[in-house]
């Protein structure tokens, strides 16, 4: 019975976890999606810069979303680490997003806009999601051990007189 609640409890998790990334993925897709149809019929870009600029400031929002909601209760020690390992995989999924577009757009020919979003904004953005969700969770936002999460708190407990001394 143990097992199952231990089985039962991490899918649970999983299904918030997904459920929280999905949300926050879905308000960066329409902010990618925005940004990208502005540079396009607005500024007249290229489509494949269009696509990148508008998948970085989608990064940018979901960075956010992600760190301060998502994996709020995960690690934050080494921010800067996170940050770099955030920025790397983003940049994977930003090129699997715009490869696909340009691959469509000037490998396929298929050049109208309907099909240009539908390279970037469904196919890319759909591929670009399976692997940012997977890094994500393996390497960017680690949750902390059990045991390195009770240590870390006994020795804050066992320091607190002291830090409660010093401000005196």
């Amino acid at each position: 019975m143990t097992q199952r609640r231990t089985v039962r409890s991490r899918l649970e998790r999983l299904a918030r976890e997904i459920a929280k990334f999905g949300a926050v993925g879905a308000i960066g897709c329409v902010v990618n999606l925005v940004v990208f149809n502005l540079c396009i019929h607005s500024l007249h870009l290229a489509v494949v810069r269009s696509g990148v600029i508008a998948t970085v400031v989608a990064i940018g929002a979901n960075y956010i979303g992600n760190r301060y909601w998502t994996y709020r209760d995960c690690d934050r020690s080494r921010r800067s680490r996170e940050l770099t390992l955030f920025l790397l995989f983003s940049g994977v999924g930003l090129v699997i997003e715009n490869g696909i577009l340009a691959l469509s757009h000037y490998g396929l020919d298929l050049t109208s806009p309907l099909a240009d979003n539908i390279a970037k904004n469904v196919v890319g953005l759909g591929l670009g999601t399976v692997f940012r969700f997977w890094s994500y969770r393996t390497w960017v936002f680690r949750a902390i051990p059990a045991r390195e999460a009770v240590e870390t708190a006994e020795s804050f407990l066992a320091e607190a007189p002291e830090r409660v001394g010093a401000r005196r």
